[in-house]
């Protein structure tokens, strides 16, 4: 018995000597061996050992930032704040110089650091503080311990231009679509977040980080803050990264127009602003507004300023170029407006003008008048209209496009449609389908940028360019990488001088002359030249009402012109706040331009 129990002891005792030297071993393995590689999944136990106990506060994402054509941020905000960690620190702090250097309380930092466990970025009720670069160098220089003054990167609550400015998110799959190279020669994370609409996707490879900027500190295993030990701070090291697109966007005029078009409640539409003698985007923005929780649930997203819509009377700008140009009407041609374009008598009297020549008949938006011209126009050239929208920059992109580095065609804005006039070529051979393209009306579709930029080509004398939304690329130390030129739009054709100071002449008419449509402009301290339209969209509610498209484009001053803008209403039954708005921008323009000066 004695020697049986003497025999399990001993084996078991070899168990344990066995289990110890696989535990010994496993140790080896573990600290000594394979410490870079472990596993089949290959982790790196010291970078993992490293980052169990290291904590971070992201001072910069390093994706690039949006500004506008003042330098202003759009998106993200850049300066040098001061950052607190007070458990490096315990109580020993230097209150009184920091007070001194903020022109604070020493209560008020007494505050911040209350019951603090994580970095503090000393701030007002009105945000962080703004320091200087004499505070953020004096700062340093205390060479204190927890107390960092550096450049960080803040995200914008009052953001604008939002649909414009785009939205950035994850999608690996596109990722590495766009950039397989990347992943495998520059070690980016095919997490990284990507551009997906707007500015944010059309610039996005100028915009994608180098890497985070951050604040390191280290942690005990409970996950506390290890005392007396200093912050460390990594980052890319290149000085040219991020960068920052500035765009032709003014914020001031981007705020005013988006705070007025909230005034009046407008659903779905939204205005274009352009800076008539550099073609340059001053604002646009778009409604609905982005829903930054769930963007894709509506048309928030969108941008409708750059789709197609029915255009309705503003489109009798071009039969009315074409007209002239062709020299199919005069001065003494005349038009039985109580007509509509079939020629059958209006149902409705008070619909009907009586007989009016053509600058009353573009004035008052007479149907009959334009159906009749467009029917003359096609039957003298099927192609005629075609040929005038195509001149005026309707049916063709308007974006500034061209080579940018090694990006062959690069377009700033992308997404942009193109304008479109007939649907069926058939349709040029049917008197009722002119007639009704002809007052923008069938399939006639134009996207209010495009509307906009007919309207500054006229104002600037008939000379087409190329719309611009972007300027410059600006490197992070404040140089230029790259700056967009001005580009004439590609026009075979040009109208006439003769032809374009009679459509500026009738577009003005529209404001002042008393039949003209445009009335409730006469009383701007801007003269305005420009055309309304309502278009019927072939959309019906339950209730039976059919809802419309209403238009304003034009431009001011009339004399010295220096705006022109569109302003639209989709999808709408009788509101009409088009006018309204128009008056109101115009209006807030000249005050602002008052302040300015």
């Amino acid at each position: 018995m004695q020697r049986l129990i003497r025999g399990r002891i001993g084996k078991l005792g070899i168990a344990i000597i066995l289990i110890f030297i696989g535990l010994v071993g496993r140790l080896v393995q573990i600290q000594l061996v394979s410490t870079e590689s472990f596993s089949d999944s290959r982790v790196n136990l010291i970078e993992a050992s490293v980052k169990q106990r290291t904590q971070s506060m992201i001072i910069d994402e390093g994706r690039g930032r949006f500004i506008d054509r003042h330098g202003n941020p759009l998106t993200h905000d850049y300066y040098p704040s001061l950052i607190l960690f007070p458990f490096l620190n315990g109580l020993d702090w230097p209150k009184e110089e920091l007070a001194s250097i903020l022109g604070m309380s020493t209560s008020s930092i007494d505050r911040l650091l209350e019951d603090a466990e994580k970095p503090v970025v000393v701030s007002e009720f009105q945000g962080p503080v703004k320091l200087d670069e004499e505070q953020m160098k004096k700062i340093n220089q205390l060479d204190f311990p927890g107390v960092v003054a550096l450049y960080r990167q803040f995200k914008l609550d009052d953001q604008v231009a939002q649909q414009v400015i785009g939205m950035t998110g994850e999608n690996e799959g596109e990722f590495l679509k766009r950039y397989k190279e990347k992943v495998s020669k520059e070690n980016y994370s095919p997490k990284t977040p990507i551009g997906i609409t707007g500015l944010e996707q059309a610039f996005d490879e100028f915009l994608l980080p180098e890497g985070e900027t951050k604040l390191l500190y280290h942690v005990d295993r409970f996950g506390g803050p290890l005392f007396g030990i200093d912050v460390r701070y990594t980052g890319p090291s290149n000085p040219y990264h991020p960068v920052s697109v500035k765009t032709t966007i003014d914020k001031d005029l981007q705020q005013m127009t988006e705070r007025i078009l909230n005034d009046y409640q407008v659903k779905k539409g939204g205005l274009v602003l352009l800076d008539i003698e550099t073609n340059e985007i001053l604002a646009m923005a778009s409604r609905p507004a982005l829903n930054p929780g769930a963007p894709f649930d509506d048309e928030g997203a969108k941008n409708v300023m750059l789709e197609r819509h029915f255009p309705g009377s503003v489109f009798k700008t071009v039969i009315a170029a074409a007209a002239m140009e062709e020299n199919i009407v005069n001065d003494e041609s005349t038009f039985n407006c109580d007509l509509d374009i079939q020629g059958e008598l209006l149902t409705e009297e008070k619909e009907r003008k009586g007989v009016l020549n053509f600058e009353d008949s573009f004035a008052s938006s007479c149907n009959h008048t334009f159906g009749e011209l467009g029917k003359q126009l096609v039957e003298a050239d099927s192609n005629s209209i075609d040929a005038y929208a195509k001149i005026l920059g309707l049916t063709s992109k308007v974006g500034w496009k061209g080579d940018v580095f090694h990006f062959d065609g690069f377009s700033q804005i992308p997404t942009e449609e193109k304008g479109v006039v007939w649907h069926d070529e058939k349709d040029k051979k049917v008197s009722l389908a002119v007639a009704q393209t002809s007052i923008g009306q069938k399939e006639v579709r134009l996207t209010p940028l495009a509307v906009a930029n007919m309207m500054a080509t006229i104002a600037r004398g008939g000379r087409a360019e190329e719309v611009k939304l972007v300027s410059d690329i600006v490197y992070k130390n404040g140089a230029t990488l790259y700056s967009f030129p001005d580009q004439d739009m590609e026009q075979e054709e040009r109208l006439s001088k003769y032809t374009v100071m009679q459509l500026q002449h009738l577009l003005r008419e529209v404001v002042v002359n008393e039949k003209g449509t445009g009335w409730r402009f006469r009383d701007l301290p801007y003269e305005v030249a420009g055309k309304s339209g309502t278009a019927q969209t072939g959309k019906k509610l339950e209730g039976g009402g059919e809802l419309l498209n209403r238009w304003f484009a034009g431009y001011f001053p009339f004399q010295n012109p220096k705006y022109a803008m569109v302003v639209v209403e989709l999808d709408v039954l009788y509101e009409n706040n088009v006018s309204s708005v128009y008056h109101d921008v115009v209006k807030s323009i000249h005050d602002w331009e008052m302040l300015e000066r």
